[in-house]
């Protein structure tokens, strides 16, 4: 035989080795069902070899034309088209090597504004070294999924976008969100890996370590963090600051009025605490408020258990002097509390994860605590977004919502009434807070008075968490594993009008989907709680705290929630009926139709797998803009459906289509109550809405008592960038009256 070599595709010359052919074939004949015994297998190499005995050098593609060839030739069919699959597998990883070395070099070489791949998220500056970096891993982490991980069936649904794998590059790694409860994590301190960090003692601390938190829980995660109960923890802080701010203004007082005779500050800290009744002297908003005086006895008594024990003096104006002291107390605690809010608002948009790339996605939910310190703690974080950063931006993080309650917040005679409408004036200047409606039907089953844990609460971007079949049905201390979407328009294009064919299909990647998430469990609960160790490590998750570092987190997954998500329902009803669900009542009613069959299927997932199933409205603008451009590529340009760039996130009636907010509230409310893992309603607002702070209550009003359950209203923000005026500016800045060319979002470009 004088065939001495192969040439192999990369151009690589190596000597010839009868074993490959042997082996490639032997694989193929096992995964035909073991068609071919050995001497079978033998005989074919041999045939091959036969064929090629005559050249010296050989390409490896001739060669395996010629074991295709000769495989059907001897009639072993199951085998060549296992054969002919694996040789297809291969190709295929072979172009993956390519475009992944394609995108490496995107991301070494090209900036951010010129590559798509580079602005796929938003919170991660790819232009910068961890950024890029990060990436890199990203990219890489999604080649290994999709080519050595992923069965055929999942790779297949997510290359032709029948449904989008979300956050392919970590799930082999962690899961997906957590909504952090303050008060549990800070009660005693927690560790953060690199030293202790004690239980907090000010508003200050309260502050500083809520962000510490948000950081260090999204090292351990891939998606965002949120606080549950954001004005109950910062509560804690405040009557903490509230007691040190009593102290050091009796001390102050006394100083004054004893000079010497009072001692050190440390020697009378010690003699005050011994005295003081802190249960009955609390922060008050108004001297006139019920308790005021309560206090006032209370530093009174306490002050003249020193003069007349410790001090041996007395004092003729006593009552005055207690008087003031409780007043600069509670001034200073605002004092604090301002301070705080300001440097948390700060931080979460400087603060960065994941080696310095990213800037953590953050939500905080609030607005349910009636006491004063809980309300102090609302309206100087809002008093925070209002003022914004440094040079007048709107800030971005936290993602801040308020909780509406009627009975707490949402009528007149409420008691946190006037922190609602705070947070429409910020949020007509802001955008900020968003707003979740506890009244809702869904959201109101699980509201218990006074439990800031069976309140809902959202991540920001919309992901919901409240039902648990394994255990106590809480917003704190859980979140959501990871979700799938499932491409409806690509459905109903591919049905051609046939709802038997479109409803097979719908099932089809239900499964799917419900399937791929299993495979994806399987692997993130063999993780040990070591792999989180602040997640898992500090007690974060629910039931964490009962682990020991060498355990296995698989026990306590069973409280997240595994969601299966859809995008274009507006494009699905056109190319269905003609029309969308703003259109039409009949396309409304096929709408609503379609997402309640996907909740009642992941609601039987949940009764027969005893795991939290949930439906969602999928937000990710990137998928909707993927699995627009592949619809378009396969279908056409089809108006209404693959005529724009983006097809509609979830459930919404286009942003496109003309219709009052009245009607769109009414059309898209239905949908929150079968959207369980989560929703978002968009109103959107022109001209400037802080001229008319009612009106946007109004809008408010209507998306509450429609029983939405989280909603935003969307308007025009504009900033000069040179005097940070805020505000509508058209051609001239009415604060500084610099003239500009044109305007944009959130800032106004400088003529040049």
């Amino acid at each position: 035989m004088n065939l001495k070599t192969v040439t192999k595709r990369s151009g690589h010359t190596v000597a010839y080795n009868r074993e490959k052919i042997f082996n490639a074939i032997a694989g193929a004949n096992v995964d035909g069902g073991n068609k071919m015994t050995d001497k079978d297998i033998d005989e074919v190499t041999s045939q091959v070899e036969w064929d090629i005995q005559d050249r010296e050098n050989v390409s490896v593609e001739e060669i395996q034309d010629i074991v295709e060839q000769e495989l059907m030739k001897y009639d072993f069919y199951d085998v060549a088209k296992k054969y002919i699959t694996y040789r297809q597998k291969h190709a295929e990883r072979r172009a993956a090597q390519k475009h992944l070395m394609n995108s490496y070099r995107d991301i070494f070489f090209a900036d951010s504004v010129d590559v798509d791949l580079k602005r796929d998220n938003a919170n991660i500056n790819t232009d910068a070294s961890m950024g890029i970096m990060l990436k890199l891993g990203a990219e890489g982490s999604k080649h290994f999924v999709d080519n050595y991980v992923l069965t055929d069936e999942f790779r297949e649904a997510d290359k032709e976008n029948w449904i989008h794998i979300h956050d392919k590059d970590f799930s082999l790694i962690t899961f997906n969100c957590c909504q952090i409860d303050l008060l549990k994590l800070f009660h005693g301190g927690f560790s953060t890996g690199h030293g202790f960090l004690r239980e907090p003692n000010s508003i200050r601390a309260y502050a500083s370590l809520a962000c510490i938190a948000i950081q260090s829980n999204q090292n351990d995660m891939f998606g965002g963090q949120s606080i549950n109960a954001f004005d109950y923890a910062m509560a804690e802080g405040i009557r903490k600051s509230f007691r040190k701010a009593v102290i050091d203004e009796a001390y102050k007082a006394l100083r004054y009025q004893l000079a010497q005779s009072v001692g050190s500050e440390d020697e009378f800290k010690q003699e005050f605490k011994k005295v003081m009744d802190f249960d009955s002297c609390r922060y008050t908003e108004s001297m006139e408020d019920e308790g005021a005086q309560r206090s006032i006895d209370a530093v009174k008594k306490a002050v003249a258990s020193l003069l007349t024990d410790v001090y041996h003096q007395e004092l003729t104006d006593l009552e005055r002097i207690v008087t003031v002291i409780y007043q600069l107390a509670c001034e200073d605690v605002v004092e604090e509390t301002h301070q705080a809010m300001e440097a948390l608002i700060h931080n979460f948009n400087t603060l960065h994860s994941r080696a310095g790339a990213q800037v953590p996605f953050s939500s905080i939910n609030y607005g349910m605590d009636t006491s004063p310190e809980g309300r102090l703690a609302v309206r100087e974080v809002l008093n925070a977004i209002w003022s914004g950063l440094g040079n007048g931006e709107t800030p971005i993080f936290p993602i801040s919502v308020f909780q509406l309650k009627a009975g707490v917040n949402y009528n007149p005679e409420d008691p946190n009434y006037d922190l609602f409408l705070q947070a429409c004036k910020t949020s007509a200047k802001r955008l900020f807070p968003n707003f979740v409606n506890i009244d809702a039907p869904y959201n109101l089953q699980y509201y218990k008075p006074g439990d800031y844990n069976s309140v809902v609460a959202t991540m920001g971007c919309r992901t919901r968490v409240m039902s648990n079949i394994n255990g106590p049905e809480e917003s704190g201390s859980r979140g959501n594993f990871a979700f799938t979407t499932i491409n409806l328009p690509k459905l109903a294009l591919e049905s051609k009008g046939d709802m038997d064919k479109f409803w097979q299909l719908f099932d089809k990647y239900i499964q799917i989907s419900h399937d791929y998430l299993l495979e994806r469990l399987h692997v993130i609960e063999q993780k040990h709680v070591y792999n989180y160790p602040f997640l898992m490590g500090q007690g974060v998750w629910m039931d964490s705290d009962k682990l020991s570092n060498d355990d296995s987190i698989k026990d306590v997954l069973k409280h997240a929630s595994y969601s299966i998500g859809f995008c274009g329902l507006a494009e699905c009803l056109k190319a269905l009926t003609g029309k969308h669900h703003g259109e039409s009542a009949e396309a409304q009613e096929l709408g609503l139709k379609i997402v309640g069959h996907l909740r009642a299927a992941t609601d039987k997932y949940t009764e027969d797998e005893h795991m939290n199933w949930s439906t969602f409205g999928t937000p990710a603008e990137s998928t909707a803009g993927q699995f627009q451009r592949s619809n378009r590529k396969k279908y056409g340009v089809i108006e209404g459906v693959t005529d724009r760039d983006y097809m509609t996130n979830s459930s919404h009636v286009p942003v496109y289509y003309p219709i009052k907010a009245i009607d769109k509230i009414r059309i898209e409310a239905p949908y929150h109550a079968l959207e369980n893992a989560g929703h978002i309603a968009y109103i959107e607002m022109d001209g400037d809405p802080t001229k008319n702070v009612k009106a946007f209550e109004n809008v408010v009003r209507a998306m509450h008592d429609a029983d939405m359950g989280y909603f935003s209203i969307n308007h025009p923000v504009d900033r000069d960038p040179v005097c940070g005026y805020t505000g509508i500016i058209e051609n001239e800045c009415p604060h500084c009256h610099r003239k500009e060319v044109g305007t944009g979002r959130f800032t106004i470009k400088r003529m040049k």
